[in-house]
Order: structure tokens, then sequence, then C-alpha cells
């Protein structure tokens, strides 16, 4: 698995037939997103939801994302080195992915990387996005269920507003609840969530303090809770929406690469160096290369 997803990631020869075949054997999971800023405990929280899945019996998938250098383009992929205690356990299994710069918090080829890994069958995927901020939010649409991990001191509810986290979160999880003011940041969220007027699920609020595993059974017992509120039908509702924004991703792709490939031909080399002299506007180049 680990080596098709690599296949598929890079695009190589073969790419798009094996995802052809994975997206045909695929079993939909239910996908649980974490996501919040740098620091919060995202990859400790994940390594502890995976032993409460593993207790119950449950296979389990990792998708985790990590920053990209943008000098060196490399990653130090930090999220499996939380993980080391599932490494030989066959019922998990943990892939690190580098952004590559792609913001949103997740990377450009995580939804072919789900897909495989739906192709594996396992019970549950967990999607840990690189540490967000303000208008990061893209794991909203890869997954069926997000958790907002925050720690006491994250900010005030004005931020929460300009954030979007309010309309992003599933589940709020104050972690590292054993600092100083963590009744503070419990309140303003509640107080945030009272105005925010979601009436088909409240989203609720959950202590936790990941180093210790405390908590975390009643982070699970709230993902339960949302998944169930869903149902069936809550859930494909979300599949069909991810599968027709994958798809609206997947032509913007084609269309940017014909874009580049336009550049190339002889009249569209004649328009870039006129727009690089200032001689032709780039939006009426790009309205002449269209037709190319």
């Amino acid at each position: 698995m680990a080596r098709l997803i690599t296949v598929v990631e890079e695009g190589g020869a073969g790419a798009a037939d094996a995802l052809r075949r994975a997206f045909e054997e695929a079993r939909p999971a239910h996908r649980i997103g974490l996501t919040g800023a740098p620091g919060v405990g995202k990859s400790t929280l994940t390594d502890h939801l995976i032993t409460g899945a593993r207790d119950r019996g449950e296979t389990i998938g990792v998708l985790a994302v990590d920053p990209t250098s943008p000098f060196s383009g490399g990653a130090v992929l930090g999220d499996r080195v939380r993980m080391q205690d599932h490494a030989l356990d066959e019922g998990v299994f943990i892939r690190s992915m580098a952004s590559r710069g792609h913001l949103g918090g997740l990377s450009e080829a995580a939804p072919k990387a789900l897909v495989v890994m739906e192709a594996g069958g396992f019970d549950r995927i967990l999607i840990e996005t690189v540490g967000v901020g303000q208008d990061e939010v893209e794991v909203v649409s890869a997954a069926d269920t997000v958790l907002v991990i925050l720690t006491p001191g994250w900010g005030d509810g004005v931020q929460a507003a300009k954030a979007g986290i309010l309309e992003i979160g599933d589940i709020f999880v104050v972690n590292k609840a054993d600092r100083p003011g963590v009744r503070d940041t419990v309140a303003d969220l509640r107080s945030m969530l009272a105005l925010s007027g979601k009436l088909e699920w409240e989203p609720p609020i959950v202590e936790t303090i990941a180093s210790s595993g405390e908590g975390v059974a009643e982070a699970w017992d709230a993902i339960e809770r949302h998944r169930s509120h869903l149902g069936d039908t809550g859930l494909e509702a979300g599949r069909r929406a991810r599968r027709r924004a994958e798809l609206s991703t997947a032509l913007a792709a084609r269309v940017r690469a014909r874009a580049l490939e336009a550049l190339e031909v002889d009249t569209g080399a004649d328009l870039v160096e006129a727009v690089e002299r200032g001689d032709t506007d780039p939006w009426t180049a790009a309205d002449r290369l269209a037709g190319i």
C-alpha cells in the first residue's frame, strides 16, 4: 500500500490506472480529521485515538501531513516518530506525507492517498493536517467528522470567529487541559458556539491531556455520537459532495497542465514575451491562449 500511494502521489507511469482500480475496490471508511495550530498535540492525540480504536478491534489507517521546507523541499515526518508504538501492529497503517507547499492543511495528493487507503478496507481513517493557520480548513471536505484541537491560551472568541473554526469543527478538543486557563478557553468556546446558532448538531467540547491519554475515551464517545448523528444518509451526502469536489480539483489540474502546454507553442511563447515587454496585458493574452 505504501508503494501504491507513492505511485499515485508522484503521478508516474501507471498512476492513473492504479488510482482507477483503487477507486473501484474502495470501501468507504469513517474519516476523522484532526486539525489545529502547530504544537496543540495533534500527533499525540492521534496516537491515543489509534490505541482506542485497536482496543475495540477496529483496523485503522492514518494519513499525517507534515510541512515542507520552502528552501530544501524536504520535510521532517515527525508524526510517524510519535506513533512508534503502533509501527508493528498489522491492524494499523500510518502514512506520513509532505504538504509540498500545498495550502489548506493537507497535501495535493491527499485525496488520492485516501482512496488507496479505503481500498485497504480500514474501519476508520484518521487524517492529521499540517499545523494550520486561520483559513486552512481543507480537511472539512476530506473528513466526515472534524476535530478542532485547541490549547489554553489559544486566543479569544474573536479569533475563533476570524479563523472560521466554529464552522468546520464537529467536535472541539481542548488539549493540555492541565495548564492554567483551561476554564476560560472552554467558556470562550461555549459562548461563541451559542452565538453561532448551529441547530442540527451542537459540537461538544472535550478536555484532554493527550500526553497521558486522559479524556481520549470521551473524545471517542463524541466521535461516535457525531457518526450516529450523521447516519448513513448524512455520511453518503458528504461523500457525494467530496467526490464532486475531487472531480473539480482533477479537472482544474488537467486544465492547468493544458495551459502550461499552451505557453510552450510558438504563439504562446510570443504572447508570453509580449506580456513580459508590457505590450499586452496578461488578461487579454490569457483569453487568446485559451483558444490555442
